[in-house]
């Protein structure tokens, strides 16, 4: 395990799974939402942010956390050696996404950057929820079916299934 990709819709617990993973195994963490918008939460240049991506998967170890956009995540998916998907219930995903936002009235949530609008954050995350679900969600199952011969794949589907995925984990 030395690339691994950490995907599944909004809400689903990904960047605290990531640094929690990051932290057991001390591979780099890198969150996509803290590379594709600066501090108070403006999107940097397509061209800038696909540049940057590749400059991450160039390296020897990763684990990338988010989504990012298509090209990127599909590029990131094919370069992984690991994949763990994140596919909890629908509401499961609707419910942690308000969880984030009453947190993030206090602090600023998890993996993303400094500032971030958490009112617009959480209103594009439900936008995101049920387009991700309809759209994503298929072609992310046919993604972890069709990896299992030649990577390393983990369909967490619920907070067990997370827990159970770090609790099995060797510590490095």
């Amino acid at each position: 395990m030395k690339k691994v990709a950490i995907f599944g819709n909004a809400g689903g617990g990904k960047s605290t799974l990531a640094r929690r993973l990051a932290e057991t195994t001390g591979l780099p963490l890198f969150s996509l939402d803290k590379i594709q918008y600066r501090p108070g939460g403006a999107e940097i240049p397509r061209d800038q942010y696909l540049q940057l991506h590749s400059e991450l998967l160039d390296r020897p170890a990763w684990i990338i956390d988010g989504f990012g956009c298509v090209a990127s995540a599909w590029k990131r998916f094919s370069n992984a050696d690991t994949l763990v998907y994140v596919d909890l219930p629908l509401l499961t995903h609707g419910l942690w996404v308000t969880k984030r936002l009453l947190k993030g009235l206090v602090t600023n949530p998890e993996g993303w950057p400094d500032n971030s609008p958490i009112l617009t954050g959480t209103l594009n995350s439900y936008r995101v929820l049920w387009l991700c679900h309809r759209k994503l969600t298929p072609a992310y199952r046919q993604l972890v079916a069709d990896s299992r011969d030649t990577k390393r794949v983990f369909h967490l589907r619920s907070p067990a299934d997370i827990e159970r995925f770090l609790l099995g984990l060797p510590s490095e």
